[in-house]
């Protein structure tokens, strides 16, 4: 451990008792995604504390601040904003909680910012640090990305993409990551390290027209788009078996409106759903037969069917840990594990997105329980969950930005990025309309 690494330690050791405080502030005001004004606000506040003048209200409550001289790389550490509808958690906030450990994200990010703007540890970066709170990083359902599409101008239901998409990352050449543990929670891991291959998606809207009719005196005058919907689930499941086991494929609908009244025949319903893959390629074959499986339902009954695809998230590479992340991380706890090679996460993320077009480093964390996306998530413990991660997230970027940027430089030009950031911003144009 040199001066440098021990100084960022000793830094957010000294704060660690303000970082709790904050991590417990930000828990109990959950925040749905496009909405996370009030984290935004207080990630703004922190952040000019440290002697930094963020940006704010990107893509909606997004904010950035950067250190650096502008020369060298410059390397975007993120934090996720937004909580997730989870109306059963005990910290529920309006139906919102931090069951996913987003607020965790942000105490990290923020956590590393207080290290890296410490007058020493900043003179030995060569390069940029760009501190980032990214918005909604959970998918949003259709009626979310109406509203903000409507009133924002907001295409894409992720942050990561909708920054990428305004160019609002172009000048970011790397990114680092994290989240609370996803595999492996009960190994006992404060960190692990690398990306394991994440599932890629798309959102789907499914609208059955039919024709109302009185439920009782009449029903044989409709045309019953409950029914159509119910066969369109139906023809799913029968198809379920064309499924290849190594593709990872998931497709979970849910009806967002089954009829106008109890005693009408059902004449519009709304099904919402994401078509998952771990390759863009079966994502849209698999889409393909998802919606004949509807447009078959709704033929039978003699319903129409509108179908509206929503640009999800790509795909994540699996990407395994360099030494240099194994030696940062034996200086903070010796459990340490690195993810387990050749293993697809099924769950999806928009740090995919970041992948497609630039090197992202990432690590997990541990300190809670329970599942994710569950009533039962909670923090075990919090230095684990809040300190540990943040004290990773400086050294990381100081080992990549000293000597003249060298780690930083020989990963970015390593990396053979899926697209460049005009194609993908051309993608997101072709998803969105």
């Amino acid at each position: 451990m040199d001066n440098i690494e021990k100084r960022i330690i000793d830094v957010i050791d000294e704060h660690a008792s303000e970082l709790q405080a904050l991590a417990e502030d930000i828990f109990l005001h959950a925040e749905q995604g496009y909405h996370e004004y009030r984290t935004a606000e207080l990630a703004a506040k922190f952040l000019e504390k440290c002697g930094l003048k963020p940006e704010t209200g990107l893509a909606v409550t997004g904010l950035r601040a950067s250190l650096g001289n502008g020369r060298g790389p410059n390397i975007a550490l993120i934090g996720e904003l937004d909580a997730l509808a989870c109306p059963g958690h005990p910290a529920a906030n309006k139906g919102y909680a931090h069951a996913c450990g987003h607020y965790a994200q942000m105490v990290c990010m923020l956590g590393a910012a207080l290290a890296l703007t410490d007058p020493e540890v900043a003179a030995a970066l060569d390069g940029t640090a760009t501190f980032y709170a990214v918005p909604a990083e959970e998918f949003q359902d259709a009626s979310v990305r109406e509203e903000v599409r409507r009133e924002h101008d907001v295409h894409c239901a992720g942050g990561k993409c909708e920054l990428l998409r305004r160019g609002l990352m172009d000048d970011i050449d790397m990114a680092i990551t994290t989240h609370s543990l996803m595999v492996d929670r009960e190994g006992g891991a404060d960190l692990m390290l690398g990306n394991s291959a994440c599932t890629g998606f798309i959102g789907k809207t499914v609208t059955i027209r039919g024709k109302a009719a009185h439920a009782a005196a009449a029903p044989h005058e409709g045309k019953n788009a409950l029914n159509a919907a119910c066969l369109g689930m139906s023809a799913l499941g029968m198809i379920r078996e064309t499924f290849r086991e190594k593709d990872c494929v998931r497709v979970h609908p849910y009806i967002r409106n089954g009829g106008q009244a109890i005693n009408v025949v059902p004449s519009e319903v709304v099904v919402d759903m994401m078509v998952r893959a771990n390759s863009q390629q079966v994502i849209e074959e698999v889409s393909e037969k998802v919606d004949r499986c509807f447009q078959g339902g709704a033929y039978a009954i003699g319903c129409t069917c509108e179908i509206e695809n929503a640009q999800g998230y790509m795909p994540c590479p699996e990407i395994l840990p360099t030494a240099m992340m194994e030696e940062a991380a034996r200086m903070l706890t010796e459990k340490v594990k690195s993810i387990p090679a050749g293993v697809c996460n099924t769950a999806s993320t928009d740090v995919g997105d970041l992948c497609a077009i630039m090197p992202v480093m990432n690590f997990t964390f541990g300190g809670s329980s329970g599942a994710l996306h569950s009533v039962d998530y909670k923090v075990t413990d919090p230095v684990a969950a809040h300190i540990t991660p943040a004290k990773l997230m400086a050294i990381l970027t100081y080992l990549l930005l000293k000597d003249g940027a060298a780690e930083a430089g020989k990963t970015i030009a390593a990396y053979r990025p899926a697209m460049t950031k005009e194609e993908y911003k051309a993608y997101c144009e072709r998803m969105s309309g």
